[in-house]
C-alpha cells in the first residue's frame, strides 16, 4: 500500500541524542503552524475546504479543526508534564472531536486560536532547560517517554497535516 497521501512527509521518527539546534527547529515548526496553514488556506472555496485531502481522509477543514484540537490538547498536556512526576497521558476520539459544533466553525477562527496557542507553545519550548526537556510521562499507547518526544512529536504533527492540504492542492491544481 502506498502510505504517500497519508504520510506526505513520511512517519514520525525521533533518535537520541536531541540537539539544542534540533530543539530549536522543533519550536519553530510549532510557531510557524498557523502562518504556514494559513498560507495553504489561502484562497480555498468552501467546496475546496470540504474535499477530502484522500479517499476515506478528513477534508481541509476537518484537518484544520483537528490541529486546532490536537494543539489545545498537547499545550496543556506540555505544562502538565512540567508540573507533574510522570504524568499519565490519555487518549481522546479524533472522530468524535470533529463531530462537535466548534468543527464545523470557520477556519478564520481555527487559524486565530492556533496563532496565538502556538506563539505561546513555542515560546514555552524555547524557555526550558534541557532536563526540563528530559522530564518523562506515560504516553497512553507508547508508554514512558520524554518531553523531547512530545517535542518531536508536534513538530512533525504540524509538518504532516500542513502537507495534507499542500500536496492536495498540488494534486489539484488548486
Amino acid at each position: 500500500m502506498d502510505d504517500t497521501l497519508r504520510y506526505p512527509i513520511g512517519k514520525v521518527e525521533y533518535s537520541e541524542p536531541v540537539t539544542d539546534a534540533q530543539r530549536r527547529e522543533r519550536a519553530e515548526a510549532i510557531r510557524m503552524l498557523p502562518f504556514e496553514l494559513a498560507g495553504a488556506l489561502r484562497g480555498l472555496t468552501d467546496a475546496q475546504l470540504d474535499t477530502p485531502y484522500r479517499d476515506g481522509g478528513w477534508t481541509v477543514r476537518q484537518v484544520v479543526h483537528h490541529l486546532c484540537d490536537v494543539g489545545v490538547t498537547l499545550y496543556l498536556r506540555t505544562k502538565q508534564i512540567l508540573l507533574e512526576d510522570c504524568p499519565r497521558v490519555t487518549g481522546y476520539d479524533d472522530q468524535a472531536m470533529l463531530g462537535m459544533g466548534d468543527a464545523r466553525s470557520s477556519t478564520e477562527a481555527a487559524l486565530k486560536l492556533l496563532e496565538g496557542l502556538h506563539t505561546r507553545w513555542a515560546a514555552l519550548f524555547a524557555s526550558l532547560y534541557v532536563e526540563q526537556l528530559r522530564r518523562t510521562y506515560i504516553h497512553f499507547r507508547r508508554g514512558e517517554e520524554s518531553l523531547d518526544v512530545l517535542l518531536a512529536h508536534a513538530a512533525w504533527h504540524c509538518r504532516h497535516h500542513t502537507a495534507h492540504i499542500t500536496k492536495l492542492r498540488e494534486r489539484m491544481g488548486w
